[in-house]
């Protein structure tokens, strides 16, 4: 059967291990072909049900007292992440604080721990938050920060960072290497193990940042020898606008690393309240404050269906999903003017697949007032298109990719005079 028949999709839905899933999340408007989960996830049932009890069974009758169980939630909270996701043991996660806080968190106290080298190494393509964080840190500490140009297409295919190109950026005066796990903009996807070993075998650190993977794709962490990593839970993780994020610390290096935020929660005798900072052992050294409790029941209801589902069946689903939107790509919509900006082999991308257009930011305003269909638009001239393994079925997909066709073919984009919203 042929790709563009809709029975094609159908019944990809029908074989599907995940698709009793999608019934567990909050969808309004069944119309609505929603391809932006990269972006931010559905409203799982379970977390109205998760942050009701919260307020109605524990903060409202308990108030203080309910400390006593609430004050190390970031733990097992964390270890259920891990576990779901990234493949880590316990006592290496911690569900907290930003990205972006970690990120820096975690990039500072890696530097540190090399002291006497100079340079930082990131690429181009990596998001802004972790390139302008490392760029502040360069500036403060005197050091060198080097950009890989990935964005370069004789340089890069894809933005992806493969061993040959990072190498040659290498040397020992190297402290920190940062990169996303998946690229962005791209969907291109990073070799873990292979840039891991690389960057050690220089005797630097390589931090990764996980938040366009994390819920989408297998990672392996303890396996592919990471030490260092940091993701947010709202993408994929599907746990809500500005929920907690995490960071990983392998066992491994959790006695070397310091970071700079020196709070109370990562105080070994934090209840003491004594006069010099002592850091905690465990993974709570790496915790700033007071967790943010709400953020991490919805965390936790959302994580927990991951768990339920299994990482592998995503992931594999993530894989067909994104084959079907390149080949409804090839058959649709390279002939108006798209281009694709992510691999092909399925071992390269995650769950979201990039096309370009010289329209591309009116495209997606387009889509979204005139033909239900939620992309999201990245500068220069990138749509991003995601399927989300458990809210997402492959007919929504498929729905989508034909609406995208349909409205490029009629130009209604070309009526687009521009967008009342900052966000893209």
């Amino acid at each position: 059967m042929k790709v563009t028949d809709r029975q094609y999709a159908l019944d990809l839905d029908a074989k599907d291990p995940l698709a009793k899933f999608r019934q567990q999340f909050v969808i309004s408007d069944p119309n609505i072909c929603y391809l932006d989960g990269n972006s931010l996830g559905r409203l799982p049932l379970s977390t109205i049900s998760a942050v009701n009890d919260f307020l109605t069974h524990e903060w409202g009758p308990e108030v203080v007292t309910g400390w006593s169980h609430w004050v190390d939630e970031a733990q097992p909270i964390g270890d259920l992440i891990g576990r779901s996701t990234l493949g880590a043991a316990p006592g290496q996660v911690l569900a907290c604080d930003t990205t972006s806080v970690n990120f820096y968190q975690l990039a500072l106290a890696a530097i540190h721990a090399r002291p006497g080298r100079k340079t930082i190494i990131t690429d181009t393509a990596n998001f802004p938050t972790d390139r302008y964080i490392l760029d502040g840190i360069a500036k403060s500490l005197g050091l060198k920060l080097i950009l890989i140009d990935n964005e370069d297409p004789a340089i890069s295919e894809n933005e992806r960072v493969t061993e040959e190109i990072l190498d040659k950026y290498m040397s020992e005066d190297v402290a920190l290497v940062t990169l996303e796990v998946i690229q962005y903009r791209s969907g291109a996807r990073n070799d873990i193990k292979l840039l891991t070993d690389l960057v050690r075998s220089y005797g630097a650190f390589l931090l990764w940042d996980a938040s366009h993977a994390v819920g989408a794709i297998e990672m392996d962490f303890d396996a592919n020898g990471v030490d260092i990593a940091v993701g947010c839970t709202y993408k994929y993780g599907n746990s809500g606008p500005g929920s907690p994020a995490w960071l990983y610390v392998n066992k491994k290096v959790q006695a070397e690393l310091q970071v700079p935020i020196q709070g109370w929660f990562s105080q070994e005798e934090q209840f003491e309240m004594g006069p010099v900072f002592e850091k905690a052992k465990s993974i709570r050294g790496f915790q700033i404050a007071s967790p943010s409790l709400i953020g991490l029941r919805c965390v936790k209801s959302a994580f927990t269906m991951i768990e339920e589902a299994g990482i592998h069946k995503i992931s594999e689903k993530a894989a067909v999903g994104t084959e079907m939107m390149i080949k409804l790509f090839d058959e649709w919509l390279s002939e108006l003017g798209f281009t694709l900006l992510t691999s092909r082999n399925p071992q390269e991308r995650g769950g979201h697949i990039s096309l370009g257009h010289p329209e591309a930011a009116k495209i997606c305003v387009a889509l979204r007032q005139f033909a239900d269909v939620i992309p999201d638009y990245r500068t220069p001239n990138s749509i991003r298109l995601a399927i989300a393994p458990l809210p997402t079925s492959y007919t929504e997909v498929w729905d989508g990719f034909q609406r995208i066709r349909d409205l490029v073919r009629e130009g209604k984009h070309l009526t687009i005079q521009g967008s009342d919203s900052r966000v893209t």
